[in-house]
């Protein structure tokens, strides 16, 4: 179902369609031939951008999978779509350290952007390719990042606040004026103690509005860890066995199979 909001400081609206409706129902989505991480390319407007998703290699057609959006840092900015999968929740895959039964969409931020406005736009379309192209389960998305992409990852969560089921934001910094649309998704948040880019006040400081607000929130903080906490973060089991628990209800009905979904 499609859920709008603005964004501070940007006129653009932020929508995200999944397929809710009976897996049963699900108009058949084209059985994928490739696992492991597949270069792909979409076009909005007259751009044409790069980016890459993981498809474990048990999936099948016949189940539904976790997806998780994965917003990298400042460093693999540009248009090669290959340079945000050398860092943080990728390389450990990469590296073979993780194999999450889940789909990871992983869109590049361009060189002087951030994930706002038209990045926004592309990391959310990427999702709904995604989910045309593969068994995603709709209850299950969940949105994390890590330094530039824990900044997006607040974003986009305060955005779309009923469409995540989970957030993980990585050594970012947020808005606390957006604490209350935060409070209602579970999130667990990492930052370095040491940290000499982001200050790691910047999550405290996120931490506590959301737990005034009421939120279910989880903070871990690495004593003498500096900015790249995201490889003890991710390496993590039990960020994992959490993050899969987490589910979000699709409350409105299920557009009638077959047919795009209401704008």
């Amino acid at each position: 179902m499609p859920f709008g909001c603005l964004v501070t400081g940007q006129l653009m609206m932020l929508t995200l369609t999944i397929w809710s409706g009976p897996p049963e129902q699900r108009p058949p989505a084209r059985e994928a031939v490739a696992r492991g991480f597949i270069y792909k390319t979409i076009t909005l407007g007259r751009e044409e951008y790069a980016y890459c998703v993981y498809v474990p290699v048990d999936y099948s057609q016949e189940r539904s999978y976790p997806l998780i959006l994965f917003l990298h840092g400042s460093g693999e900015r540009g248009d090669d779509g290959f340079k945000q999968i050398e860092v943080g929740l990728p390389r450990l895959i990469r590296t073979k350290r993780l194999r999450p039964r889940a789909l990871i969409v992983m869109p590049q931020c361009r060189r002087g952007k951030s994930w706002s406005g038209e990045m926004a736009q592309l990391a959310l379309r990427c999702v709904e390719k995604t989910a045309a192209e593969y068994r995603i389960d709709p209850e299950r998305l969940y949105l994390t990042g890590l330094s530039l992409g824990g900044a997006g990852t607040w974003l986009l969560g305060s955005a779309l606040s009923d469409r995540f089921a989970a957030l993980v934001p990585v050594c970012g910094f947020g808005n606390t004026d957006k604490a209350d649309k935060l409070a209602k998704i579970p999130t667990w948040v990492f930052h370095g103690a040491d940290d000499d880019r982001v200050p790691v006040e910047k999550s405290r400081e996120m931490v506590k509005a959301i737990r005034d607000a009421g939120g279910d929130i989880r903070y871990t903080e690495y004593p003498g860890v500096t900015h790249n906490c995201w490889d003890r973060a991710y390496s993590d089991p039990e960020l994992f066995r959490w993050l899969f628990k987490q589910r979000t209800k699709q409350d409105q009905a299920a557009p009638t199979p077959g047919r795009e979904p209401p704008p």
